[in-house]
């Protein structure tokens, strides 16, 4: 079992940067595929950002592809989400999640651990 911890969130004015953490702890963190999914009030829990045990590949939603930047330390056992050109529509409480799946996973049912959540605000 892999516990996940997000942090980073906050509030930041259109067209700015955010970098959000997750901290894993307790199985080996390398082990795991790992994604980005968020959650806008009212609506579905949506993809994010996806990327395999090496670091090596990665995917992204349409909506945050040349925005959104995944990468991951497994020295550190933490993996990152670097947000720019953030706007309004990206509001939405962030998750990070841990599969054991192999490949690039892009629906939350193939998750297995999930963290509790940050909070990313964007202002108009």
């Amino acid at each position: 079992q892999v516990q996940l911890v997000e942090s980073g969130g906050g509030l930041v004015q259109a067209g700015g940067s955010l970098r959000l953490s997750c901290a894993a702890s307790g199985r080996t963190f390398s082990r795991y595929g790992m994604g980005w999914f968020r959650q806008a009030p009212g609506k579905e829990r949506e993809f994010v950002t996806a990327i395999n045990w090496s670091g090596v590949y990665t995917s992204y939603a349409n909506s945050v592809k040349g925005r959104f930047t995944i990468s991951r330390d497994n020295a550190k056992n933490t993996m990152y989400l670097q947000m720019n050109s953030l706007s309004p529509e990206d509001t939405a409480v962030y998750y990070c999640a841990a599969t054991t799946l192999a490949g690039l996973r892009s629906k939350s049912s193939e998750y297995d651990y999930w963290g509790q959540g940050t909070q990313v605000t964007v202002s108009s």
